[in-house]
């Protein structure tokens, strides 16, 4: 696989992670009603990092020798959505990876917004490669601080106050590791900038 990012590392940091969904989770109770087979958060495109991508094109190999057939369709979805998509990528349709424009960044927010992740398998609405599933995947949901204040899924904390809902908010990386292990893969690998989980799994 390419790159040397150490497994360890990287699973330290999904740990760090999943811990701190699993404390949101606890916190939130009946309000959080993200369960198996819900894709709300599934369809529509967002940027992953290279992390990430490593992520996920490390679990796709994993899925590959323990059920080929489940992963050459995952990599099938990927190569149509690829199809479908390069046309109007903004960024290059060659490499996978996103201008980072002020005018690729306007174009990307009306991009793709109907397309389904090609990690998810359209007829039970799970994700194939949840394990590996990038960093956006995982904090969704729960509240989380961005600069617009706290996000939160649209479906979830129907009837809850302003006050209850900053109660329920998730640090997910409170020493910021993912950006020390992005910054070392991407200086062994040489590949820098944000992607799709389409163009990820592609290739």
């Amino acid at each position: 696989m390419p790159g040397c990012l150490s497994p360890a590392r990287d699973l330290v940091l999904l740990q760090i992670v999943d811990s701190a969904l699993a404390d949101a989770t606890r916190r939130s109770g009946e309000w959080l009603v993200c369960r198996p087979g819900c894709t709300q958060c599934c369809i529509g495109v967002f940027p992953i990092n290279q992390l990430d991508a490593h992520r996920l094109r490390r679990g796709l190999a994993d899925l590959e020798r323990r059920a080929p057939q489940p992963a050459s369709r995952v990599r099938e979805r990927a190569r149509a959505a690829v199809a479908r998509l390069s046309p109007d990528f903004p960024g290059n349709p060659i490499t996978g990876i996103l201008d980072e424009s002020e005018d690729a960044a306007e174009r990307f927010s009306t991009f793709g917004n109907d397309e389904p992740c090609p990690a998810l398998d359209p007829e039970t609405g799970n994700c194939e490669l949840y394990e590996s599933r990038p960093m956006t995947c995982r904090v969704f949901g729960p509240p989380v601080r961005n600069e617009e204040g706290l996000g939160v899924c649209e479906l979830c904390y129907q009837g809850a106050s302003d006050e209850e809902i900053a109660a329920c908010e998730m640090e997910p990386d409170p020493d910021d590791l993912e950006s020390a292990l992005l910054k070392k893969l991407e200086g062994s690998t040489g590949t820098r900038g944000n992607t799709i989980v389409a163009f990820c799994l592609a290739t």
